[in-house]
């Protein structure tokens, strides 16, 4: 009846991609629970240089100390059975209370984000990915002319950084989405700050990527 929880990490740089790869399969192993690297077509047709992570995951040490493992029959204990089907309701009922509890953790321990010239912002940004990048560029001319703005841009989208962005909504006067979607993060953001100041946004989809020009003219409107 849905309440399911998936992890997203949302790269911004080709780098990021090899990193979040790596931390997506621990963050998958730890919380026994599916990991999406969730990286946008521009990100995976761009060439920029990378260092591979040094962490990995050996196969013969991923099931070490694990109960749960499935790992063949040639160990002395039982037979393990993971699956998602509960036919007592009150199993079932104590299967989701613990699975909650998981997510409750991750949300406390696992959630990420960058802040970019937020101290003293009066209007926020918040994008991931590509769009990102172009806010950047964007937040920079934007000061230039002075206008006092900042971004907050997730990387785990979920957990969604919604503490960052509830103590943001403290001192910002307005925020802006800068999004490839039809407004779904715009929503996520007017949750994590309970509608207690403007959200406005800047997108475009289908394949579009909104310019810095763009951004640059959303912020200004934001500004006035």
């Amino acid at each position: 009846h849905g309440d399911f929880r998936m992890l997203v990490l949302a790269p911004a740089s080709v780098q990021e991609m090899a990193d979040l790869t790596v931390k997506g399969f621990a963050l998958a192993d730890k919380y026994r629970m599916t990991a999406m690297v969730l990286a946008d077509g521009t990100m995976g047709q761009m060439m920029e240089p990378v260092v591979l992570p040094e962490d990995e995951i050996a196969p013969e040490a991923a099931a070490a100390g694990k109960s749960w493992a499935v790992t063949g029959t040639g160990l002395a204990r039982e037979h393990n059975i993971i699956n998602s089907l509960y036919l007592k309701p009150d199993e079932l009922e104590r299967t989701n209370y613990e699975r909650f509890e998981r997510y409750a953790r991750l949300e406390r321990e696992e959630c990420r984000w960058e802040e970019y010239l937020m101290d003293d912002a009066e209007i926020c940004v918040v994008s991931v990915g590509i769009t990102a990048r172009v806010s950047k560029n964007a937040i920079v001319e934007a000061r230039k002319q002075g206008i006092k703005v900042g971004m907050i841009r997730p990387i785990t989208l979920y957990p969604f950084p919604r503490e960052a962005l509830a103590k943001a909504a403290a001192k910002v006067k307005s925020f802006l989405t800068v999004e490839l979607n039809m407004g779904q993060m715009n929503e996520d953001v007017k949750l994590a700050i309970g509608c207690s100041k403007p959200v406005n946004m800047c997108n475009r989809v289908g394949g579009m990527i909104p310019s810095t020009d763009e951004v640059l003219a959303a912020i200004k409107k934001e500004a006035k």
